[in-house]
């Protein structure tokens, strides 16, 4: 009787077992056709702090994430000559207004996620002094700032040192970066002895600041006023977009230097 009992039941496992696969295999495609994947074009100054948030979306979410970082002219060129990317988050408000009215990006997508604040730094201690009169001083080589004509943090440099009277006096000892990533490198390297750069770059979650800074009045630049904008009509872009506007992701913003709207 009781062999009967489990070749009975045996039988049953070998009936049920490709159910079983069949309904797991069942659960995984359709977990993946739940999953998707979002390129997201991100200004250079932006780029860890979009890191730590999508790495958050991705957990949350089982989305994929691609960051693409550079200037936010370089990506708006690229954007508007016909670039693969769902959403940009640029270091400016102008370009994504720019997309919004040729037709590039979705009607009312469009929103400030962050607002950068420009720093002078260098990575020696009481070499920036708390008026930067360094820059009068002129005991430096070179000075580095983001390219004005392709980024909000080179431009709004650029109106530092026209309101000080020294664009001129200084022109010969700048040197250019693509982006402010591009600058920050130049005096983290040494090629520069200071430079402008975001806050964002030097403020971290739980790590001391090295060097010496001044932070610049708001009153010697235009706010940089960053804004975001979806390029493409999408579930996970939208669901990534509300993401970034969350409370946990504000905190993150906040963490890494920046003022939130």
């Amino acid at each position: 009787m009781m062999r009967f009992v489990m070749r009975r039941y045996c039988m049953s496992m070998r009936m049920a077992l490709p159910l079983l696969l069949v309904a797991a295999g069942a659960t995984i495609v359709a977990a993946q056709a739940d999953a998707d994947e979002i390129r997201v074009a991100v200004a250079s100054n932006f780029a860890e702090t979009m890191s730590e948030i999508s790495g958050r979306f991705e957990a949350a979410t089982g989305h994929k994430v691609t960051l693409i970082s550079g200037s936010t002219g370089k990506h708006y060129a690229q954007i508007s000559n016909g670039a693969p990317f769902d959403v940009f988050f640029a270091a400016d408000a102008r370009r994504p207004e720019l997309l919004e009215r040729a037709g590039l990006a979705e009607p009312a997508s469009r929103f400030t996620y962050a607002v950068g604040k420009l720093v002078l730094w260098s990575p020696h201690a009481d070499y920036v002094d708390a008026k930067a009169k360094v820059l009068e001083r002129g005991d430096f080589r070179h000075l580095a700032i983001a390219n004005p004509k392709l980024a909000p943090y080179g431009r709004a440099a650029q109106e530092v040192l026209r309101a000080r009277g020294l664009w001129r006096a200084l022109n010969s000892r700048i040197v250019r970066g693509e982006n402010v990533g591009q600058a920050f490198q130049f005096v983290r390297s040494g090629n520069a002895e200071l430079g402008f750069v975001a806050y964002s770059q030097l403020k971290r979650p739980d790590q001391a600041f090295q060097g010496s800074m001044w932070e610049v009045p708001q009153i010697l630049y235009t706010p940089i006023e960053q804004q975001a904008v979806s390029l493409k009509s999408s579930n996970v872009a939208r669901a990534f977009m509300s993401f970034v506007r969350s409370d946990e992701a504000l905190v993150i913003i906040r963490d890494y230097g920046y003022s939130t709207p």
